[in-house]
């Protein structure tokens, strides 16, 4: 853990910085981090990215905030539930999906550099995003690996036709979301190096199985997040710290090692990585975020939820039995 504190200490730079525990936060832009990094420094990342690249923009999370929109798109309610805000991905226009393209290819090449050899990526995306986003990864030089399926039934999509609601009632626009993609990535293995000899020389190369000796699964079961994390964390993307630290968990194959988040956001991955007493970096561009994590951290990793390295057993399981136990785990008044 020494080791760790010391890589922490040297990266900080000269950007504002706090130390929470094992981990740290930072106030940066990714970007520019990344670029100052030294080569083979990290040995994992799990992230959930901004998408319209624009969405963030401070016009556009003030729109946000006074209900007029402009990206985001404000629901109304459902059956006395008040949807969260999401971006309109399907707003996106040509010029903007060549962007957010350039956007993740310039990142991946800077994550590789970064990233130990074997070290794996966990990055959130959704349908209308993945296939760009994984292009992009690939064309920066990242392994693709597969995709964690996060099982989670929210209350987005499966509205009828806007605008012509009762001329086509039987009729939804877009599928009612029911699962939230994953990409899984890695930075290759030097030539003719095994996974035996990844882990042996830099712990990575592979990914950590459950506490009860299962492999890690790519179909997890979830929750939306619980009111008790929201109200302690105001992101309008934050995901909950139960799956959250399944992915963390697995990200290192050997139990140590340092974790990015490189778009920190309250900072619930480096809450995840807290509670698993796993070192952590966390990178936040937007101050108001920034500040929010430094209380929030703290907060979100005393959250006691069910170990992490314990994956529930979906793959045999049939569709009404995995149905069944996400409503148990549900509550229906989260987001």
């Amino acid at each position: 853990m020494n080791n760790n504190r010391q890589l922490l200490e040297s990266l900080r730079f000269d950007y504002e910085a706090s130390r929470i525990g094992n981990s740290l936060a930072i106030h940066a832009n990714c970007f520019e981090w990344l670029a100052r990094l030294p080569e083979d420094c990290l040995h994992a990342i799990v992230t959930d990215p901004p998408y319209g690249v624009k969405e963030y923009d401070v016009n556009q999370l003030a729109k946000r905030a006074n209900g007029n929109g402009g990206i985001w798109r404000i629901p109304p309610s459902f059956d006395g539930h008040v949807r969260s805000p999401l971006p309109r991905f399907t707003a996106l226009d040509h010029d903007e999906r060549r962007r957010l393209y350039n956007f993740f290819v310039t990142w991946a090449k800077l994550v590789r550099r970064a990233l130990l050899p074997g070290g794996h990526v966990f990055i959130a995306t959704n349908a209308f995003i993945a296939q760009l986003l994984y292009d992009a990864l690939v064309d920066g030089g990242l392994e693709f690996r597969g995709q964690v399926i996060r099982l989670v039934r929210t209350l987005r999509g499966g509205d009828r036709p806007k605008n012509a609601e009762e001329e086509f009632p039987g009729v939804s626009s877009m599928p009612r979301g029911c699962y939230e993609p994953w990409g899984i990535f890695r930075k290759s293995l030097p030539t003719k190096m095994t996974v035996g000899e990844c882990l042996r020389r830099y712990a990575t190369g592979g990914l950590r199985r459950t506490q009860d000796d299962k492999p890690f699964a790519d179909l997890i079961p979830s929750e939306r997040t619980p009111k008790k994390e929201r109200l302690i964390a105001t992101h309008p993307s934050l995901k909950p710290q139960d799956f959250l630290r399944k992915l963390v968990y697995a990200s290192l194959p050997l139990g140590k090692g340092t974790v990015l988040d490189p778009f920190m956001g309250s900072g619930s991955t480096v809450a995840a990585a807290e509670a698993l007493e796993i070192s952590c970096i966390g990178v936040e561009r937007h101050r108001e975020y920034f500040e929010i994590s430094l209380k929030a951290i703290p907060k979100l990793a005393a959250i006691v939820v069910p170990q992490a390295g314990a994956l529930l057993p979906t793959c045999g399981a049939s569709s009404d039995e995995t149905w069944g136990l996400l409503r148990r785990r549900s509550n229906p008044q989260c987001c």
